[in-house]
């Protein structure tokens, strides 16, 4: 369920390299939507495992207790199940039971029916695509780094760009 990507733990000593057990993972509330919630009184905690360098994916772990609500992915998450069990029902009426070691795929912008009869925990791998002007503009920058300098408009404002936006 798509998390915010957060600063890196200040206990995070080489972010290039970052490891360390599920239940190692500090989780905060992080409280459902009152309007998604169908039935029950579900409720969940996140924490961050880790950041990527450039702020567009996190692994994140995930629990929540008992309850039914739909759920909309801000990001496209791959979940892995490591304790209890859930029912998701996607909007085209795709149902799966989702137990220890199944791993799912959830598209952004996807909305799903999670139905948790007592507890469920996952490690969520979130990865936040760009809008459509920003990939866009990210092609056009690409194009123009592998183009010939003498072709080149001016390096000046390509370098500014590149640095505003990094590729």
């Amino acid at each position: 369920m798509a998390m915010p990507v957060t600063k890196i733990d200040e206990t995070i000593s080489n972010p290039m390299f970052i490891a360390k057990r599920a239940e190692d993972v500090a989780l905060v509330d992080a409280p459902i939507k009152a309007e998604w919630i169908v039935s029950g009184n579900p409720k969940a905690r996140a924490g961050l495992h880790s950041p990527s360098l450039d702020g567009g994916a996190a692994t994140n772990i995930w629990d929540c207790t008992a309850g039914s609500f739909w759920w909309t992915f801000y990001s496209e998450e791959t979940v892995m199940i490591l304790e209890g069990e859930v029912r998701v029902t996607s909007e085209a009426g795709e149902t799966r039971v989702l137990k220890p070691g199944d791993i799912a795929y959830f598209a952004q912008d996807s909305r799903a029916l999670w139905e948790i009869e007592r507890y469920v925990k996952k490690v969520a791998f979130c990865r936040h695509k760009p809008s459509n002007p920003v990939r866009k503009l990210r092609s056009a920058l690409r194009a123009l780094k592998s183009t010939p300098i003498k072709n080149m408009v001016s390096v000046r404002l390509l370098a500014t760009i590149g640095v505003v936006l990094p590729l």
